[in-house]
């Protein structure tokens, strides 16, 4: 048996869990918060290649014992809020011209790592559990997450002539959309265990977001749908229906819902997506059709008057409230002090990084061939001096060398300083 690639030890990998902390927003982006962020990516690699192989039990019990679960969470619900606090005004200071928007795209990218961590973990009972009382702020981030999606409009305004941080905004917004997917896979993995949680989903807005033709968007990216897949179930939308197949067919919830006459025609619309098609493909949904056709000649029951006392999220408002008034003030002191980094830095950065994302571990995460980096065709031929992007043929590489060359030029020189680092080594 093929032995399975490992970005961390076992040593390795307590040593970063138990350093993982919380910290104030205004440090975002900084030497520390850079290491964190640095260790929860590892983390992230580890837990997908450790989940590929069966192996993860080592990473869900240092997660658990070490009581850590609340510290991603709370990181999580701080990078979104800076990502709509912060950013939009870094991108208006008119005097903010950045060399380079990688340190920016590394607090970006920090929430698509922290969700993608949680999304490969919360399989697991023991983890779902340790969250504790912020398994309800995770359930408000994710519900904030699904109301995205479903407005979520496919045609987005081009525009001509990109400067840096315009760019960065698209990406952003490109990453919004896949970090929204990655929290729905949460909420359906906490409602895997519903009965100890009482809660209600009432956003269903379509089994697929299509644009123009029928598309799909699975495993990263959109598909044409060819017309004979067009009611094929993906993935995504089986993680939909499982999800509100916990839901609503758990009697705890059925106990705890407020099912009044409005939310019972919402949830009523679900049977017209509910075709022998689709419950051939999912049979237990069977069952949640016997539960709507009851809905249907049934009156709800009125709400009891008795005295609730409910658990609310607190982490989003505690954050704001502390940040409150100082927005402003924290997007001009990362812009001084953490966004505006020197050649020397950036290459430091850009070392780490590369050694972060070892080319043997990433080719092990993604199991589809890579793809041009110019027209998206499948790849064959890696460029020599960075290695680390991929093009079908010389054509496309000559064409995307201006685009490339920043880039390609930080990675070669963080390449050569590691092989120099290793040779003075004794």
């Amino acid at each position: 048996m093929a032995e399975m690639a490992a970005v961390l030890l076992p040593g390795e990998a307590e040593a970063l869990v138990q350093a993982l902390r919380s910290g104030p927003l205004r440090n975002t982006g900084d030497r520390g918060w850079l290491r964190q962020h640095e260790a929860i990516e590892k983390l992230n690699m580890q837990a997908i290649l450790s989940a590929s192989a069966g192996q993860e039990q080592l990473l869900i019990e240092l997660l658990v014992n070490y009581a850590k679960i609340p510290t991603l969470i709370e990181e999580l619900i701080s990078v979104e809020i800076w990502k709509h606090k912060v950013f939009p005004m870094l991108c208006q200071l008119e005097d903010f011209k950045p060399k380079s928007t990688f340190p920016i795209y590394l607090v970006l990218y920090h929430e698509a790592s922290i969700v993608n961590l949680l999304e490969t973990v919360f399989f697991h009972k023991e983890i779902c559990e340790s969250a504790e009382d912020t398994i309800l702020d995770l359930i408000d981030y994710s519900y904030r997450k699904l109301t995205l999606l479903a407005a979520w409009s496919t045609n987005r305004e081009l525009f001509q002539n990109f400067t840096p941080l315009m760019e960065l905004q698209k990406q952003a917004e490109m990453m919004e959309f896949k970090i929204s997917l990655r929290a729905l896979s949460v909420l359906r993995f906490i409602t895997d265990q519903v009965d100890s949680l009482g809660t209600g989903m009432g956003l269903f807005k379509s089994l697929h977001w299509s644009a123009g033709k029928l598309k799909k968007f699975e495993n990263g990216m959109w598909h044409v749908v060819p017309p004979e897949d067009h009611v094929k179930m993906t993935k995504l939308d089986g993680q939909v229906w499982i999800a509100l197949y916990n839901l609503l067919l758990s009697p705890e919830c059925q106990r705890k819902y407020n099912l009044d006459g409005f939310n019972k025609s919402q949830l009523l619309k679900l049977r017209a997506f509910l075709t022998d098609v689709l419950i051939d493909q999912l049979p237990n949904l069977v069952e949640m059709q016997r539960f709507l056709s009851h809905l249907a000649v049934t009156e709800p029951v009125p709400p009891k008057k008795d005295l609730i006392l409910e658990q609310v999220p607190v982490i989003r408002d505690h954050i704001i409230r502390e940040n409150s008034g100082k927005w402003q003030a924290i997007a001009k002191h990362q812009v001084k002090h953490m966004f505006s980094p020197s050649e020397d830095e950036l290459k430091d950065l850009a070392c780490r990084w590369a050694q972060t994302y070892n080319l043997d571990v990433m080719e092990a995460l993604v199991p589809e061939k890579p793809k041009c980096g110019l027209c998206g065709s499948e790849a064959t031929k890696r460029c020599s001096r960075c290695q680390n992007e991929w093009y079908c043929k010389r054509e496309c590489q000559v064409q995307h060398w201006q685009k490339h060359k920043k880039a390609c030029n930080l990675m070669a020189d963080a390449l050569k300083k590691i092989k120099e680092d290793l040779k003075v080594q004794p």
